[in-house]
């Protein structure tokens, strides 16, 4: 099976997502479906239905985590000396030659990107642009719109 990339951040945030599933949701859903239980007729019991459809949710969502984790190559970029390229994990500064705004951004993993935050993952457009350019050169990043240029500013692990 091949190991997917995360950053030691991403990790650790499925990491407490699965504990708190584990020891607040189940916990809170076993309850709601014991209360249910005691207003009688399963068949026609809404909160019963709710509870046993929530507890299916939640086993789902451990279950994948689960194999996450189990499969995650997990980068603590900043144990990485910089070489100066963008490689996984890095924040790269750039600057939009069409129109000179400027945007910082994160390579990150599938499971933790998040674009209004600036962490794109690592499969994305921009990211498969970045990967491997150094502060000065040009990524082209290929979009619905068009082809955009972005020139490296900075790059930083952190």
């Amino acid at each position: 099976m091949n190991k997917i990339p995360m950053t030691a951040e991403g990790a650790s945030a499925l990491r407490s997502e699965l504990t708190r599933l584990k020891s607040v949701e189940r916990q809170r859903i076993v309850r709601a479906i014991a209360e249910a239980r005691e207003h009688g007729d399963l068949r026609e019991n809404a909160e019963y239905q709710y509870a046993k459809e929530e507890q299916g949710f939640v086993e789902a969502r451990i279950h994948e985590i689960e194999n996450k984790l189990s499969v995650a190559q997990v980068i603590n970029i900043q144990e990485i000396p910089p070489n100066g390229k963008v490689i996984f994990g890095a924040t790269v500064t750039v600057v939009n030659l069409d129109d000179d705004s400027e945007s910082t951004y994160q390579v990150v993993g599938d499971e933790e990107s998040d674009i209004k935050v600036n962490k794109v993952s690592i499969y994305s457009p921009i990211a498969r642009a970045l990967v491997g350019k150094e502060v000065g050169d040009v990524a082209v990043v290929k979009t619905p719109k068009g082809e955009v240029e972005l020139e490296i500013c900075n790059i930083e692990h952190i």
